[in-house]
């Protein structure tokens, strides 16, 4: 009668209701204490004479713990009792009963559907599908008229008959108010191919019935000719099922259940709270599934049931109670009467112990927190905390005076650390003399050459220039893509003096482009790469082509030459992770500058970022590179 909980032991008991977990280190921990006690009684050491925290933790233990636990391992003993006789006398006995009812109710229904499929007339009507409107018409109303006749008898809220092919019948499946698309639906379509009865769930439609509908379906065939006829929809509303699915009046918030063998919930007394949901405690459902009734706790959005199955002969179903614990529980005198007597106890400790914590450590600590308050503004030399105590107040009176000690040590290393720092910045504003002197020298020089009619010397110079300033950027990260052109520009100047060959580039870019922000030194040392490497074989044939546009918050840009293309070896090289000071492989020194591209793109913006090189033997070489678009003042930082 009780399934699992057993009248056994209290092992059995608790293990019943899955509650073990919860009563035994109670258990445990009252053997712990009572041992740890007696040992610390027999030893006496100094140790704990001397130790704060040896001192409280065996003051707490024997005033506060151990009565404690001890209420409630035995308060846990009186609510397990009354749980488990209140779930054998009621709960279980109440389900069977109700189970015996439900069962009966179910054959009846059945002898109920069979009457009504082995109506002649019923049949008589489904022989043949009509062979006009005239006759579909007719036979709506013969059928309509049967069911009125017929359906009383059924002790159903509602009963449906579907021919086999329901696109025969349009006039009569409207008048039940269904159109000929429920052959497409899934519970039809399982029913006309299966001739054991099925159920099924529907929950509330707009426009239909306001509440769940369980329906048996079951599909008909000819009484002689065994040919399949039509299906048959009896719908049980949870007016229905509350017959034999009504808590009990006697225990508070108690939920009647019925659940399916997936664990899927076909009617909750709640107000159908649930339904059409899965019962929310997965390892309930696997408990249903393994065993014909049981109890079990389970705990649902932090409120613990008592939940109780039954399951049904007919169905794979089990009927379920679901009863807050706390309501099985109830009030018990005797543990109330020891509750008031541990809460007097309780005070009395309390107020001693309060007494011997503020004489003996709250006020030395109190002394000690005044101190490091006159210690913001006074000497700390004069103000050091001394105490002769061996106990955790000793402790920290001494760790405060260290403190108080490097505190010092501090200052003095913060006060010679402020000189340091002016001493480097006088350092740092002397040395910016030195790009403006460079500058003014490069000047001196182009007009020099200008002088004396040596205008490509005077442009090369100028070239530099320009390269420099733009190279240092005055110390930011970030310039415009106008500038890094500029700089490109200035380069394949200087190379083509420094070569003698005119080298061919041209460039494509989006005006609205030009001046974003753009992180610099990116595209000279690509364009350097595709000049000294592929144009540089044949300035005659050698091109490079540099464009760039925008896709949503990125800058696309490409260099594309059509010289002989970069080495398996150089682009597998690129590929792999450097680290700081890691060799490279002999024979690809030559991918250092892409290598330096691709690192930097990867340390500001991320992976995303890197180097995409399109490359073949004699078929040139494109690389893309990817830059988000910046912000006016946005602060650039490595990832």
């Amino acid at each position: 009668m009780g399934g699992p909980v057993a009248r056994g032991s209290l092992h059995a008991v608790f293990e019943g209701f899955g509650l073990s977990r919860s009563i035994y280190p109670y258990q445990l921990a009252v053997s712990a204490v009572g041992a740890w006690t007696m040992q610390l009684l027999k030893r006496g050491s100094l140790r704990l004479a001397t130790s704060f925290r040896n001192r409280m933790i065996f003051i707490f233990f024997l005033i506060i713990i151990v009565p404690f636990l001890l209420f409630a391992y035995y308060s846990h003993i009186k609510s397990i009792e009354g749980i488990s006789n209140t779930n054998t006398k009621m709960t279980m006995g109440y389900l069977l009963q109700a189970k015996k009812s439900f069962e009966l109710y179910l054959y009846k229904l059945n002898d109920q559907v069979n009457d009504l499929i082995g109506n002649k007339q019923l049949q008589d009507l489904l022989v043949k599908e009509p062979e006009n409107a005239a006759a579909e018409e007719t036979f709506a109303v013969s059928m309509l008229a049967l069911l009125y006749q017929n359906t009383p008898t059924i002790d159903a809220f509602r009963v449906k008959i579907y021919p086999i092919r329901p696109a025969a019948y349009p006039t009569y499946l409207s008048t039940i108010g269904e159109s000929i698309q429920i052959e497409e639906r899934y519970w039809f379509q399982r029913s006309r191919a299966t001739i054991s009865p099925t159920w099924y769930l529907s929950m509330p439609r707009q426009g239909a019935y306001e509440k769940p509908l369980l329906s048996y379906v079951k599909r008909f065939t000819g009484l002689y000719d065994r040919r399949p006829r039509g299906i048959i929809a009896t719908d049980l509303s949870d007016d229905y099922l509350a017959r034999y699915f009504s808590p009990s009046a006697q225990l508070k918030d108690q939920k009647m259940l019925l659940l399916n063998e997936d664990g899927m919930i076909y009617y909750d007394s709640s107000a159908n709270e649930w339904t059409g949901q899965k019962f929310p405690s997965p390892s309930y459902i696997k408990f249903v599934a393994s065993a014909d009734q049981g109890s079990q706790a389970v705990t649902i959005d932090g409120q613990t049931y008592l939940a109780t199955f039954v399951k049904l002969d007919s169905q794979p179903w089990a009927m379920a109670s679901l009863t807050p614990l706390q309501e099985l529980t109830g009030t018990i005198d005797q543990i109330n009467r020891m509750l008031v007597i541990f809460l007097i106890l309780y005070l009395i400790s309390c107020i001693g112990v309060i007494f011997y914590i503020t004489s003996r450590y709250t006020q030395p600590i109190a002394h000690l927190v005044r101190l490091m308050r006159r210690l913001e503004t006074d000497n700390m030399q004069h103000l050091i905390p001394n105490s002769s105590r061996q106990d955790e107040i000793g402790w920290l009176y001494s760790g405060v005076a260290n403190m108080v000690k490097q505190i010092e040590g501090l200052v003095e290393e913060a006060s010679q650390a402020e000189r340091k720092k002016k001493v480097l910045e006088f350092q740092v504003l002397s040395h910016q003399i030195n790009p403006h002197f460079l500058y003014n020298t490069l000047e001196s020089i182009r007009w020099k050459a200008e002088n004396h009619g040596r205008s490509d010397i005077s442009e090369m110079v100028s070239a530099l220039g320009n390269l420099l300033r733009l190279s240092l950027n005055q110390g930011k990260e970030i310039t415009t893509l106008r500038r890094e052109i500029e700089q490109v520009k200035a380069y394949v100047m200087i190379e083509q003096a420094r070569m003698g060959q005119q080298v061919r580039i041209l460039y494509s870019f989006d005006e609205e482009l030009l001046d974003l922000p753009f992180l610099r030194l990116l595209l000279q040392p690509l364009v350097e790469n595709a000049i000294q490497h592929s144009v540089r074989d044949d300035f005659q044939k050698g091109k490079i082509i540099i464009s760039a546009k925008r896709e949503d918050q990125d800058i696309i840009l490409s260099i594309a030459d059509n010289g002989k293309g970069i080495p398996a070896a150089v682009v597998e090289e690129l590929q792999k992770e450097h680290t700081p000071g890691s060799s490279v492989a002999p024979g690809v020194r030559r991918g250092v500058g892409l290598r330096n591209v691709n690192e930097r793109l990867k340390i500001y913006f991320g992976d995303a970022y890197k180097l995409m090189i399109e490359t073949a033997p004699g078929a040139g070489t494109t690389i893309t590179l990817m830059h988000p678009v910046l912000q006016d003042g946005e602060e650039l930082n490595a990832r």
